[in-house]
């Protein structure tokens, strides 16, 4: 309680974007975990070795041990952030001089989307307030209606055969085409069918270019609607979507370490280091974080803008909401389990980038597997009697109440309240089981899995 009582008062006054206040609260966090660590190994195991109590112990205490090394890793990650407008800002000058502007490719990615989203999103894309750019329809649903739309507003179409490795397949084909074009572009800028474009996105996240090792600037997704849990709980004014606290402070302090990553939608990217590595890889679901590891590999960084430069729809039913969900976990599994793995020496990755590989494979496999544990251990003593953890009350209190208060005083402060415990737990619990579905078969099967 007096550490609770300390936190609130102190922390909302303490300078959040201060890298030595982040890491000094960080470290007290990581201690006060290892101290609860410590004490559930070596107090609150069953003695009983090979006992039901014991087995299902060890189980617990494993998944729990994990997840917490997942935290741990997050709350390093989180000790730096670094923003990149004012750099932005700064090189609009050196964008202006140029003899002549770049030529930039827009790709609007779509398969089954409807007209009116995409009539917005292609508006939106042809009214970027920038001299040289072209907007390209990728169109893998092959519908006259659309190619129609497209002669109508003034933009390019593009469409193939067949449907072959998905959303990758369909800007790699849209790559060839381009590429055999007279004008080659500069640069490629990727949007999904639903996320229109700021007029300034191109030359905001184009004047980052100016450093030649620079391959990929990613920007953060917003969205107009309501998610399904802030829908369900009439709750969107007061409790953020699920991706601020990624947007806003992970990825700005994975930038920071040099381990930010394509997300997709909202991205430019630079043409000839994208045509290097042989377009958007195909082994994995998730083919923009690939991107990004591939990229890596020829010296091309990825970096961060986190400023509002499109707005999407985020999806609006719970199957949606969990579909998304389990496909960039299966997708990460797949990138782990492959040969662009973490653990993998035949890859060329740098270390940050493994590191936040292993991070997000505990959040996605640990994670969600020790929420549901949690949820099965007290049954399991009610129904059958079994003790997994052997503690008194007091001792208990003493070990888990400063563990709980700590992580949840820290990632509240660090998000500016972005994260609130109970809900994002709720939410994290309804996707669980399909999440862990999709850890085992990445595990299990990386291979031929569809988008």
């Amino acid at each position: 309680l007096s550490l609770a009582a300390a936190m609130a008062a102190i922390l909302p006054y303490i300078d959040r974007t201060n890298v030595m206040f982040r890491t000094a609260i960080a470290t007290i966090a990581i201690m006060i975990s290892a101290r609860y660590l410590h004490w559930r190994w070596f107090t609150t195991l069953p003695t009983d070795t090979w006992s039901i109590d014991w087995i299902v112990g060890i189980v617990f205490i494993v998944l729990e041990t994990a997840t917490a090394m997942g935290a741990v890793f997050t709350y390093v990650i989180l000790t730096r952030t670094k923003s990149r407008s004012g750099d932005a800002t700064a090189n609009l000058k050196w964008l202006n001089a140029l003899p002549k502007p770049p030529l930039v490719d827009v790709f609007i990615c779509t398969y089954n989307e409807e007209e009116q989203i995409l009539e917005r999103t292609i508006i939106g894309a042809l009214s970027i307030k920038y001299a040289n750019h072209r907007v390209w329809v990728l169109d893998d649903g092959r519908r006259d209606w659309l190619r129609q739309m497209c002669d109508t507003l003034g933009c390019g179409y593009i469409t193939r055969v067949d449907n072959s490795h998905a959303k990758a397949g369909n800007i790699n084909n849209a790559l060839r085409v381009i590429g055999a074009l007279p004008d080659r572009p500069e640069y490629v800028s990727i949007l999904d069918a639903d996320f229109v474009p700021a007029p300034e996105f191109i030359s905001r996240t184009l004047a980052l270019f100016r450093s030649k090792d620079v391959g990929l600037v990613q920007t953060p997704q917003h969205f107009i609607n309501a998610d399904p849990m802030q829908s369900n709980l009439k709750a969107s004014k007061v409790w953020p979507d699920e991706q601020r606290f990624f947007f806003d402070d992970i990825m700005q302090s994975k930038d920071a370490w040099g381990a930010a990553f394509c997300c997709g939608t909202s991205s430019l990217i630079k043409f000839d280091a994208l045509i290097k590595i042989g377009g958007f890889p195909t082994t994995s679901v998730t083919e923009d974080y690939l991107v990004t590891l591939k990229l890596s590999e020829i010296g091309m960084k990825t970096i961060y803008l986190n400023e509002r430069l499109s707005l999407g729809l985020a999806p609006e039913g719970l199957k949606e909401y969990i579909t998304q969900r389990s496909r960039w976990c299966l997708g990460l599994v797949q990138i782990c389990r492959g040969s662009d793995g973490p653990f993998s020496l035949s890859n060329k990755m740098p270390l940050i980038y493994r590191l936040s590989l292993i991070e997000s494979f505990l959040f996605w496999s640990a994670g969600y597997a020790f929420r549901i544990v949690s949820l099965l251990i007290p049954m399991l003593y009610l129904l059958f009697d079994i003790r997994a953890v052997q503690a008194d009350f007091a001792d208990a209190i003493n070990k888990a109440l400063p563990y709980f208060v700590a992580q949840i005083g820290f990632v509240t402060w660090i998000s500016s309240g972005r994260v609130l415990p109970i809900l994002t737990d709720v939410s994290q619990l309804l996707a669980a089981p399909e999440i862990l579905k999709s850890v085992a078969a990445g595990l299990w099967n990386p291979r031929g899995h569809g988008f």
